[in-house]
């Protein structure tokens, strides 16, 4: 019985040991150390951050921003508006007006706008002396005597810049000679020079015939100032006047207020030299040649950045009380502020520059208020 007993027991320890020597087995078989690559200690959850902290902690795509500086007028009908505008000034300026005249009545204008040919200084007479235009048209800044006599007829005028010209120096077509000249140079081919191998010897020796704007044209001023004066006036107070006189004074000098006639002056001879706005250039560039000054060639891209010697900016001028007695004169200059982008090219000029436009958009509000 006891041997019986013994042998159970036995059975029963020797179980035990191979179910326990089995388990430690099984234990060896599972990694004792942590992979190297699990994180030796436990993160803490993130923790939720607010809207704002998700702005200022994420980068976000900012939209396109707007150019500063828009100044937006107010959108004109031309159909609400009715009566007359007149206008009138530089010849360089009235392709341009004369375009934003017929775009203007086309979408509707009930009434007129009359755009005249006259020159810059005439047109400051008619508004500033006469008082007989709305508009006047300058290829040149008002001078400080013709502010004084619109003063004196209750008028305050008011600039509005429109747009960039380049003067452009032109020959016959038929010229092989003339490319490119200094603005010395040039100063002697409108003045004293006679022959054109009188300013270099290479030139032929023959006359040169002048074609150049009448005196009463902002271009034939902006010539004087920036090409004849520099050469002529060496002392303001004692030489005033000569580099006009030096100009007035040239032998073979055609002179005439239509671009279109100096146009055909110069188109008729290879020893024909002109000058006028860039636009009647561009309408005759097949009997044409652009003469380039110090190397520069007149293009949209050196006139705006001022890099052709002979850039220059163009005007309208008009006073409040004309804009606001007459609201048909409010709304075509700020139909021309508006739009005159859409045509300047197609004329002939070359667009002001954003900040230049927005003086004048910014001019248009506070004359209207």
């Amino acid at each position: 019985m006891r041997r019986q007993i013994f042998i159970m027991l036995f059975i029963v320890i020797l179980t035990a040991m191979l179910v326990s020597a089995c388990g430690g087995q099984a234990a060896q078989q599972l990694p004792t150390k942590v992979p190297e690559s699990a994180p030796t200690e436990v993160s803490k959850p993130t923790e939720a951050l607010k809207p704002t902290e998700v702005l200022q902690n994420t980068e976000v795509p900012k939209p396109t921003e707007v150019p500063m500086g828009k100044v937006m007028l107010p959108e004109v009908n031309p159909a609400d508006y009715s009566g007359e505008v007149v206008t009138a000034g530089s010849s360089t300026v009235f392709p341009l007006s004369e375009a934003m005249a017929e775009q203007f009545q086309n979408e509707g204008f009930n009434g007129n706008v009359t755009v005249d040919s006259i020159g810059s200084g005439a047109g400051f007479e008619r508004f500033c002396v006469a008082g007989e235009t709305d508009i006047s048209n300058a290829s040149r800044k008002i001078k400080d005597s013709e502010v004084e006599s619109c003063k004196q007829i209750n008028r305050n005028p008011i600039q509005f810049r429109i747009g960039t010209d380049a003067i452009a120096v032109v020959v016959s077509s038929e010229n092989d000679f003339l490319m490119d000249v200094t603005k010395e140079e040039l100063a002697l081919l409108f003045s004293t020079a006679e022959k054109w191998s009188d300013v270099r010897a290479e030139w032929p020796d023959e006359t040169i015939l002048r074609y150049i704007p009448g005196t009463d044209s902002g271009t034939f001023d902006y010539f004087v100032e920036s090409v004849m004066n520099p050469v002529f006036v060496k002392d303001a107070a004692k030489d005033e006047g000569k580099g006009k006189e030096a100009i007035l004074s040239a032998k073979n000098l055609n002179l005439s207020e239509d671009d279109n006639v100096l146009v055909q002056g110069v188109e008729g001879s290879p020893n024909s030299i002109g000058f006028f706005g860039y636009a009647y250039y561009s309408e005759n560039a097949d009997k044409l040649n652009a003469v380039s000054i110090d190397g520069i060639a007149p293009t949209a891209e050196s006139a705006e950045s001022g890099e052709y010697p002979l850039a220059r900016p163009l005007f309208i001028y008009s006073d409040a009380e004309i804009m606001k007695s007459k609201p048909q004169v409010a709304a075509f200059i700020a139909y021309y502020l508006t739009k005159v982008n859409d045509l300047i090219l197609d004329v002939g000029y070359f667009p002001a520059s954003p900040d230049a436009l927005d003086q004048a958009k910014q001019a248009w509000l506070d004359a209207t208020q």
